[in-house]
């Protein structure tokens, strides 16, 4: 097998003398989510979950056992990390203050909304040395499955990620949502900056942003991505052509096709694997960095290059970022 990144939730982080304290930030399903792998690291505290809507934070809090919260200012001087669940737009004003007041913070994806924004948030986090860690989660997959480390440059990547309506993410643009995930990805295989060659979008009658497909151009490689949460049926893949060959992954059957003559980790099997669970893998590997104060695999200045180059997809297929720039104009 290839040697990849083995992320360390395989083992747990190290266990210390007092706990971790942690909080969540956002009371939603993927909020609820991040507070339960808390629960289940050793070593790691949950103290709270924090909700603008008081019985949302309860109802939380009540189920995962911790403390509800209406705002972060009871968690100042209290927790030693945070995760940030909440939308986009309140990104940078839920962490920046937490992480001048001494906390760590996971950010979900993408990292704001606006560069401006995603800014402030790494000029805090390096100010006071802080570790900064963005949700783009499914790097460990990649990192595992060994294709991040291929010295050799894709000729080509298609990436298509789409699902039916369900009306979950719609504070921000299908590309914020979702395919910002493969952005950071083609940014980690295809080393350069990417230039949007086109870009075109459709949405509901009733929403916005929905669907996007563009091509960009990275050095010497071409890139097409697509995403919908309007399609008819789920279908996710990515498809990598090298000099030496081809891989193709298969997210909904679980499957890979490799023709390049190196092999590949198995990130499917029948335990579930890796993709079976990422976020597992990355808040795992948040708690081990808070604990040795080393680098995250996902960086905060990953996190914006993400977002600056899915910002420019944006403008160039003239689709609003979030659901605010849709109200406002």
């Amino acid at each position: 097998m290839k040697t990849g990144y083995v992320p360390s939730t395989m083992t747990r982080a190290a266990n210390s003398t007092a706990p971790l304290r942690a909080a969540v930030i956002g009371a939603g399903v993927f909020g609820r989510f991040h507070a339960s792998k808390y629960k289940a690291l050793e070593g790691v505290e949950l103290i709270g979950i924090v909700d603008r809507s008081s019985d949302a934070a309860k109802a939380a809090a009540k189920d995962l056992g911790c403390e509800p919260f209406v705002d972060t200012y009871g968690l100042l001087g209290q927790v030693d990390m945070v995760t940030v669940a909440t939308p986009a737009i309140g990104h940078a004003s839920v962490v920046v203050k937490l992480l001048e007041d001494g906390a760590d913070a996971y950010v979900e994806k993408p990292i704001a909304a606006t560069l401006m924004d995603a800014d402030r948030i790494i000029a805090a986090a390096n100010g006071h040395s802080r570790v900064l860690q963005i949700g783009h989660q499914e790097r460990f997959v990649f990192a595992h499955m060994g294709i991040i480390g291929r010295k050799i440059a894709p000729l080509r990547i298609d990436c298509h990620r789409a699902g039916p309506w369900s009306g979950r993410g719609t504070d921000v643009n299908v590309a914020l949502d979702l395919m910002v995930h493969d952005i950071d990805l083609v940014h980690q295989i295809a080393k350069g900056d990417g230039v949007v060659i086109s870009a075109t979008s459709r949405a509901r009658p009733d929403s916005y942003g929905d669907e996007i497909v563009c091509e960009l151009g990275i050095e010497d490689c071409s890139v097409s991505l697509f995403a919908s949460r309007i399609a008819e049926a789920r279908k996710r893949f990515m498809r990598i052509v090298y000099p030496d060959g081809e891989v193709f992954i298969d997210f909904i059957a679980r499957t890979i096709e490799n023709s390049t003559p190196e092999s590949l980790n198995s990130i499917f099997d029948a335990a579930g694997g890796v993709a079976a669970d990422p976020l597992g893998y990355a808040v795992g590997d948040f708690v081990r960095c808070v604990r040795e104060r080393s680098t995250p695999l996902i960086t905060g200045e990953d996190g914006r290059r993400a977002l600056a180059t899915t910002l420019n997809i944006l403008d160039a297929a003239g689709s609003p970022a979030t659901r605010d720039e849709v109200l406002a104009a």
